[in-house]
């Protein structure tokens, strides 16, 4: 629940085990990291382990080795989502007994056909949750997702690297999925109850989530969290501007160039150099003390040199 009283920095660093770590992922760790530490904080690691289809096996326990020979130490437990569908189904419970939430039969060819793009995707436009909609007996024999009204209103933030961010959710978005028809929950959904069931107060992560920002600070309203600090860091792209990831054939971290590679990413942030050091934790310390939010690149940086 939402309170008045400020709590302590609590941060965290939350990669999907789809696939391996790779530069992208280094810098998110890095800077989330760096905050949390400045600021005398915590930094948690969950691992975002909800689409089982999607996961490569190994992945998990790779990403928290390879974690920790880059220096990195975390606070607490690690923490699994694929661990915590209660959690998710008391936050579901909670929203149907307000009535936020609606089933939705749609099949995802059918409702796609007839909609607009919008700024994440196509745009669902209500149907399932019109006062006047009955399901038919065949739709009734279906698992429906469930949808999160959205309101027809501007949501905005002020992030800390990209400034102001808006979006009308009606317009944009459209009513969002938190349970999906196969019966695996969203991600959405999954975020937000996590990160105010673990007390996060600064969430530091790529721009690539900066699109989804709205609808959890919605979310969090709607559950009466608390919305933290956000700060969206630039996306390390390649020559074709795209964003490094599986999709686009990112190289997974080798742990044989964990210098450079730390150092790579540390001037990505604008850090200053760093002096000869014996272990990557050294490196690690270094960013601790000259981390600055401020010199972060506001937008993407091309990680590919002719």
């Amino acid at each position: 629940m939402s309170s008045n009283t400020p709590s302590p920095y609590t941060g965290r660093f939350a990669p999907s085990p789809t696939g391996l770590l790779h530069i992208g992922s280094l810098l998110t760790a890095l800077a989330s990291y760096a905050d949390a530490k400045a600021h005398g904080g915590r930094w948690l690691v969950r691992m975002e382990d909800l689409d089982p289809p999607r996961e490569m096996a190994g992945a998990a326990d790779n990403i928290l080795r390879t974690l920790e020979a880059f220096g990195f130490e975390w606070d607490g437990e690690v923490v699994y989502q694929s661990r915590r569908y209660e959690l998710y189904e008391e936050a579901l419970g909670r929203l149907k007994k307000q009535g936020l939430v609606y089933p939705c039969y749609c099949s995802r060819k059918d409702w796609q056909a007839a909609a607009r793009m919008g700024a994440d995707g196509f745009v669902y436009n209500g149907r399932c949750g019109k006062a006047d909609y009955r399901p038919s007996e065949k739709d009734l024999a279906k698992t429906p997702a469930w949808r999160l009204r959205v309101p027809d209103e501007n949501i905005g933030f002020d992030d800390e690297i990209v400034g102001h961010y808006t979006q009308n959710l009606a317009c944009d978005i459209g009513d969002f999925v938190l349970l999906r028809a196969d019966g695996f929950w969203a991600y959405q959904l999954a975020v937000v109850a996590d990160d105010a069931e673990q007390g996060i107060t600064h969430i530091v992560r790529g721009q690539d989530l900066l699109v989804s920002t709205p609808r959890q600070i919605w979310l969090q309203r709607c559950l009466g969290a608390d919305t933290p600090h956000y700060a969206h860091l630039p996306l390390l792209v390649n020559r074709q501007g795209q964003k490094w990831s599986k999709q686009t054939l990112a190289p997974a971290l080798d742990v044989s160039r964990k210098e450079k590679l730390l150092r790579q990413v540390m001037s990505y942030l604008n850090l200053p150099a760093a002096p000869e050091v014996e272990r990557p934790s050294e490196l690690l310390a270094w960013t601790v003390q000259h981390w600055d939010m401020n010199k972060v690149p506001k937008t993407a940086v091309c990680t590919e040199t002719d």
